[in-house]
């Protein structure tokens, strides 16, 4: 399918490894224009380099902090008026809320909810202006069901739907979509890192863990980031005007609800 995306340009936060990654090659792939984003400036050459290699697209690699606001202002300036804007934030690290700090808590609700915002204020009435606009939100199906270790990231990317919700739908008559993908269990290093936490606090070993998480999810199988690239990519293609404000799960099944 053509995704009616070519000479589009796009921020893809947090994109040097895993989804965000995973959702970078799909728009390139659809001939999007593409400046990709993590903090470790190293590991995003190598990915920059690999997409331009993988996808023969355009490939923008912007290291920067998106907590402070250089790092947002650098991104901006690397792309002024993106018709797409994706907001991936690596979340908090597995950890029991008895041990959050405060400031681990002010880090975790600033980077899962506050930064997506701040996103989103500066790109908005542009995209609204010229009449089209693509905002997709990485969340988590922990914002519909709990997972131990990881209440703080779920109670930060649950503000963020919530405070989406409204903003979504003052925009929709303008051309500007906002919706959220919320990943299961998938194939990426945040989730090994997620085993081995398990694995250390049950004194377990991980490949035993890694199983037990698997059995959950009525697919029988963890995602593969390229599955959850393919969705983000058609969310934000010109044939998706109409679905905003939504939350879609990609999970295997793993969320049980008939709703």
């Amino acid at each position: 399918m053509d995704l009616g995306l070519g000479g589009r340009t796009a921020i893809v936060c947090g994109s040097s490894r895993g989804l965000g990654r995973a959702c970078a090659g799909e728009l390139l792939r659809a001939g999007v224009r593409v400046v990709i984003n993590g903090r470790n400036e190293d590991s995003l050459r190598r990915t920059a380099d690999s997409l331009r290699r993988e996808t023969g697209g355009e490939v923008v690699a912007v290291a920067a902090d998106l907590a402070t606001d250089a790092g947002r202002q650098a991104l901006h300036q690397a792309c002024p008026a993106p018709d797409i804007l994706i907001n991936n934030n690596g979340g908090p690290p597995f950890r029991d809320f008895r041990e959050l700090s405060p400031a681990d808590m002010e880090r975790g609700i600033a980077m899962n909810m506050l930064v997506p915002i701040q996103m989103i204020q500066a790109v908005v009435d542009g995209m609204a202006g010229r009449g089209f606009g693509r905002i997709v939100n990485f969340t988590s199906v922990t914002v519909r069901m709990p997972v131990a270790g990881l209440e703080l990231s779920s109670g930060a990317r649950a503000g963020l739907t919530a405070f989406l919700a409204g903003v979504a739908r003052s925009v929709a008559d303008r051309g500007v979509t906002m919706n959220q993908l919320l990943p299961g269990y998938f194939r990426t290093e945040r989730l090994q890192e997620g085993f081995e936490a398990d694995a250390k606090r049950s004194g377990r070993p991980v490949d035993e863990v890694a199983g037990d998480w698997t059995k959950q999810v009525p697919a029988a199988r963890l995602g593969d980031p390229a599955e959850f690239g393919k969705a983000c990519a058609f969310l934000c293609s010109a044939h998706a005007g109409y679905i905003t404000g939504k939350n879609l799960l990609l999970d295997g099944g793993l969320h049980r609800s008939a709703f």
